[in-house]
């Protein structure tokens, strides 16, 4: 099973301390969105890091039900950009927006590291050997 990175805390002033303190390497597992069900079936796990390149579906807010590839990863402040995902600011510039990962759902996987490639194969070995 996996370790959980959750605080133990139910104070929010502490849980957000403990987001806003936590090092980055923490902060990296907790850029996770949740797959598609096709996805979910298919790695038998229900979320995954997010990785540049991935395409994501937005769950909640204004740009809901659109998708987009993930351009950029914020790992401080725990925000994701997507392309083609911008609002205008008064002067006229176009300004990315920043979405938190938890809003997000993973459509499309970027495989290309072979470190991922392996986390995903030893999900499903497991699920294998439990059952």
């Amino acid at each position: 099973m996996a370790k959980k990175i959750s605080q133990k805390s139910k104070n929010p002033k502490k849980q957000r301390k403990y987001l806003a303190e936590a090092q980055l390497h923490k902060k990296h597992k907790m850029i996770a969105a949740h797959f598609s069900k096709e996805l979910r079936n298919k790695y038998k796990r229900r979320a995954f890091p997010l990785h540049k390149g991935d395409s994501v579906r937005i769950m909640v807010g204004e740009f809901r039900n659109k998708e987009g590839k993930i351009t950029k990863i914020r790992t401080k402040p725990l925000k994701v950009y997507l392309e083609n995902m911008q609002k205008a600011r008064k002067d006229g510039t176009k300004v990315n927006i920043p979405f938190h990962p938890s809003n997000l759902q993973i459509i499309n996987l970027n495989l290309d590291d072979r470190i991922r490639t392996k986390a995903l194969e030893r999900a499903s070995k497991g699920e294998k050997n439990a059952s």
